[in-house]
């Protein structure tokens, strides 16, 4: 079982659209998801725009890979080092921890994460 940045085991990211590198709603990882698809984002205009921008365009559909492309306000575990350009940028998505893979923090400060936090409880202890 995958835990969360929080300690707590792993949870759902997003079912509509499908979300994950294994496509089963979570932030799973493992040896072959070399980009890290670990942090849990609720993907915004402005995050969609600058991974256009960085030749990640999120928003056009790729049906041969499942990907139904993107809008604003769902759910999708996207990769460590592109969430790591956009906060750089200024327009990092925001996060769900609970829903973002512990692996992620060696790539990424949990700092970084909770300044973006959405959907946590005030006392995150709650989560384990």
């Amino acid at each position: 079982m995958e835990r969360n940045v929080l300690g707590g085991e792993l949870q759902l990211c997003g079912t509509d659209p499908v979300t994950g590198f294994f496509r089963d709603g979570c932030c799973n990882t493992g040896e072959d998801d070399v980009g890290s698809h670990t942090i849990c984002a609720v993907v915004t205009r402005e995050f969609l725009d600058h991974q256009r921008s960085i030749g990640n365009d999120l928003t056009a559909p790729m049906p041969m890979y499942g990907f139904p492309g993107l809008s604003p306000g769902d759910r999708w575990c996207v990769t460590a080092v592109n969430w790591a350009r956009a906060y750089a940028a200024g327009v990092a998505a925001p996060v769900v921890l609970a829903a973002t893979n512990a692996a992620v923090l060696d790539l990424v400060p949990l700092e970084a994460l909770q300044e973006h936090a959405v959907d946590v409880p005030d006392d995150p202890s709650s989560l384990l």
